[in-house]
């Protein structure tokens, strides 16, 4: 059974505007009153609100509503309020953060206020508003900041304790494993099969960086009126952790069909104005001093896992009626294909 936290949210699970202004009051400026508060965005973890407290708006992230999490190492608000405040100023584009609640009785769970980053938020990469010199922009621009994450100094942003250096690969692997476990519903052969063969082939270790865990462009606010990303959402997965399983996940958008997770497999990229996969892992190299990218094919097997975990993990919270998204169910569905995609990878290195 799942006990659902109800205090201070209204009936339909939206934070109560008026007791989150009480609170707010005197720690958020232009707060004096009840704030307006609205549901953001289809993200399937940890639900974010705007709120409104006069002509002034800011964002709302919370803990999913709810006491017992399926997933005991999941949805820690605390880190991303850490990691979005190191970033400031950083080079890599991130709301401002005004405060963190760790109070679940104020509104029933926890909760970090930021700054609410006006600009258009695109699902589908193939970018149809676009014009072709617009998407080449945006994907250099989406390029040069993962690649400015990748090579900021997190010791000197006081993120050295964010993560533990080296073993990477094999302790994600370990953590999916027992959480994909965690949340099974059904059998999926190709999961059990990645869940043996991707710790016996892990490459030697690539380097140790701060890697957000969910670069993709739905977690990108893009300016209103040019291709530039104006800020970075979603740092729940930030650790600190390979470089290129990070840009690996980034790319796995490149050989999704079209119809799983809106990808870009079998799309005319060159006649969209879309760098090929090779072009950008070239402007990547060039953008961090890198050489060559090796293992891709690993790289790529082991994100195909860990997003079948990750999905899994959602498909199980919409089953017992705790997910974010209310296309959580529908969203959840892609387990089975997730797995072959990274059995197939992994078959092709030998398995």
């Amino acid at each position: 059974m799942v006990a659902t936290v109800t205090g201070g949210m209204g009936a339909t699970g939206v934070p109560d505007g008026a007791r989150l202004g009480e609170y707010l009051r005197g720690r958020l400026p232009g707060v004096d009153g009840p704030l307006e508060v609205t549901p953001l965005g289809g993200g399937q973890s940890n639900p974010t609100y705007l709120i409104r407290a006069g002509e002034r708006r800011y964002a709302l992230r919370t803990k999913p509503a709810r006491a017992v999490d399926l997933l005991p190492s999941a949805h820690q608000i605390e880190r991303e309020y850490r990691v979005l405040g190191a970033l400031a100023g950083a080079g890599v584009p991130v709301p401002a953060v005004h405060h963190l609640c760790t109070d679940e009785d104020v509104i029933g769970r926890a909760f970090f206020v930021m700054d609410f980053v006006a600009g258009r938020v695109w699902t589908d990469p193939r970018l149809a508003e676009l014009s072709t010199g617009e998407r080449a922009q945006l994907f250099d621009d989406m390029n040069r900041v993962l690649a400015t994450l990748h090579t900021l100094d997190y010791q000197a942003l006081g993120l050295a304790d964010f993560g533990k250096p080296g073993d990477y690969l094999a302790r994600q692997i370990a953590r999916w494993s027992r959480q994909y476990r965690a949340s099974e519903t059904t059998s999926v052969p190709a999961m059990d099969r990645l869940i043996q063969w991707l710790p016996t082939r892990i490459p030697p270790d690539d380097g140790t960086c701060l890697v957000h865990g969910d670069f993709r462009l739905d977690n990108l606010v893009i300016a209103p009126d040019q291709p530039r990303v104006v800020a970075v959402l979603d740092w729940e997965l930030a650790t600190l952790g390979s470089p290129l399983a990070d840009l690996a996940y980034h790319c796995c958008v490149y050989h999704f069909p079209v119809g799983l997770y809106r990808g870009l497999a079998g799309v005319d990229c060159a006649a969209l104005g879309i760098p090929a996969e090779a072009d950008y892992l070239s402007s990547y190299c060039r953008r961090t001093g890198r050489s060559t990218v090796d293992h891709w094919d690993y790289y790529l097997a082991y994100n195909f896992f860990r997003m079948a975990a990750i999905v899994q993990g959602i498909r199980k919270r919409a089953e017992l009626g705790t997910a974010a998204s209310a296309n959580a169910l529908e969203f959840g569905s892609g387990v089975m294909q997730l797995a072959m995609m990274g059995w197939e990878l992994a078959r092709r290195l030998g398995a």
